[in-house]
């Protein structure tokens, strides 16, 4: 009358288990390091009257590097949104 339900055997718990243990194990046993950035040295300048970004980056900019580099990272160091600046605002400009 009863008849009895074999239960069958299922891959699924074996299958997460070794994808939980893969998950932990690969990170620990990779040898690849992550190094935070070195620290960013910076020079702070005022802006004067007739100033603009440009020229400010064109002082800065090491000889045969891009100035639009260094516009950009002055602009990046300094939160701005344009690239216009005003007499007595004091920047950030990356060394």
């Amino acid at each position: 009358m009863y008849s009895r339900r074999q239960k069958r055997f299922t891959l699924m718990p074996a299958i997460a288990l070794a994808a939980l243990g893969a998950l932990v194990a690969v990170p620990a046993l990779s040898s690849s390091r992550l190094y935070a950035a070195g620290p960013e040295h910076f020079a702070t300048v005022t802006v004067h009257q007739g100033d603009t970004l440009w020229t400010l980056a064109e002082r800065r900019t090491p000889s045969g590097a891009n100035v639009q580099d260094t516009v950009d990272s002055i602009l990046a160091v300094n939160h701005l949104e344009s690239a216009a600046v005003v007499p007595g605002q004091h920047l950030k400009i990356p060394r």
